[in-house]
Formats: structure tokens, sequence, C-alpha cells
């Protein structure tokens, strides 16, 4: 029994188990890769919008919130609130500067609205990249794992079936050796599935939270006031500091 185990495994295998064992190992490193980069920013970005939201609104006028916000070209790619407020501070001056353009004869609100959107499409897409590597990751590998199984019996059986022996030593050794390909492609599985999971709930939350920081800027440049929740949970108006 000493001579089996993951590196008896390497040193007896053939191209094809080395192949998957070098393809799991990378599809890991990617997942794994993809999880903390993608974790982390998904944190950075919850704390961001507990206090993002308030923090501007309670802000004396437009400019003291985009300053709280950050007013630097880097702050507008990491933060999406300020993305967001300086997209629709950039769609209302435009419309108020220029007619030459068949989409400058848009009604106003329609016009802010279509540039709140894009650029909220462009910061949800920047947030579930990375997604579809882990999805991919986790219904394959088991398959992956599965397949260097299937490769290592099957070599198993030709070499058993050439010496002429059948012990039980001979057969459950190399058989269980194969069997280690499909705990591999589990082991890389998994956290690519729970990875996928959390990351896809925070996603949410973070896109729920600029939704409603959209719809409030929306609402300010357009009639000069914002919608506000009251103590009671209903929506009031609120009034443009000036």
């Amino acid at each position: 029994m000493q001579s089996y185990g993951v590196a008896h495994v390497w040193a007896q295998g053939d191209f094809v188990t080395r192949a998957i064992a070098i393809a799991l190992l990378a599809m890991s490193l990617m997942s794994w890769s993809v999880i903390i980069a993608k974790g982390w920013s998904a944190l950075r970005l919850r704390r961001l919008t507990k206090h993002a939201e308030r923090d501007f609104w309670h802000s004396g006028d437009f400019t003291s919130g985009i300053e709280k916000l950050g007013a630097s070209a880097r702050a507008a790619h990491d933060n999406p609130f300020l993305a967001l407020a300086l997209s629709g501070q950039e769609a209302a001056d435009h419309h108020k500067r220029t007619q030459p353009h068949l989409h400058d004869q848009l009604d106003v609100s329609e016009w802010i609205s279509r540039c709140l959107k894009d650029t909220m499409d462009n910061r949800v897409g920047h947030l579930q990249s990375g997604l579809g590597v882990l999805a991919s990751i986790g219904s394959t590998a088991p398959f992956v794992g599965l397949f260097g199984t299937v490769w290592g019996i099957h070599r198993a059986l030709i070499s058993l079936g050439a010496s002429g022996a059948a012990s039980i030593d001979q057969i459950a050794g190399p058989i269980g050796e194969a069997l280690v390909m499909t705990a591999f492609g589990l082991i890389v599985a998994i956290p690519a599935v729970l990875g996928y999971n959390a990351l896809t709930r925070s996603n949410k939350a973070i896109v729920g939270g600029l939704r409603r920081f959209a719809h409030g800027l929306h609402a300010y440049f357009v009639t000069g006031t914002r919608l506000s929740s009251t103590g009671t949970g209903s929506l009031r108006l609120a009034t443009r500091a000036n």
C-alpha cells in the first residue's frame, strides 16, 4: 500500500492523466483567484453601500455630496455611486447646453434615465465579471475529474489483463488511485459553486442600493427634488438643497 498515493498516480500516469491533473489544478487556482478578488471587492462595495447614499443625500449641495463620494477619476472608477452621480450631472448639463443632435431632442427625463441606465449596466457588468468563470468551473470540474477516473480505471484494467494477475491488492490499488481524480474534481467544484452563490447574493444587494440611488438622482436632476422615505415607510419629496 505504501507504493500507492497521489505521487504514485503522477509518477505512473500517462499524458492524459497528467493533463487532467494540471487542468484541475489550473481550474482551482482560477476559481480561488476570482473568489478572493471579487469577494474583497464585494465587501468593500457593501460597506460603501451602507454609507455612500446617506452621506451624499445629507450634503448641503450637490458639489459637497460629490466631494464626500470622492472627486478623482480613480474614485469614479472604484465608486459606482460617484460614477452614477457624475453621469447624471453630465447628462443634465449636456441636455441644457446643446440641441443640435437627434438624441438631444429627447425629453430630459428620458435622456437622464437613459444615461443613468447605461452607467448602471456598465457597473452591473463589472460586478458580474468573473462569475461566469466560477459557474463554468463549478459545472465542469466534476466531469473532468470523472473522466480522469474512467481513464485511470481503463488503464488499470488493461494493465491487469496484460499481466494476467487478478489478486485483490493488484485490483484495488490502481482503481483506488483512479477514484482520487473524482475527489479532486469535487474539491475544485465545491468552492467554485459556493463562491458563485455567495457573490451573486452580495451583488444583488449592491445592485439594489445602486438602483435606489439612481432613482433618487433621476428625480433630483429632473424635478430638483428627490424621493426619500419617511419614518412610516412612505415616500415624500425632499427639496433640492442649493
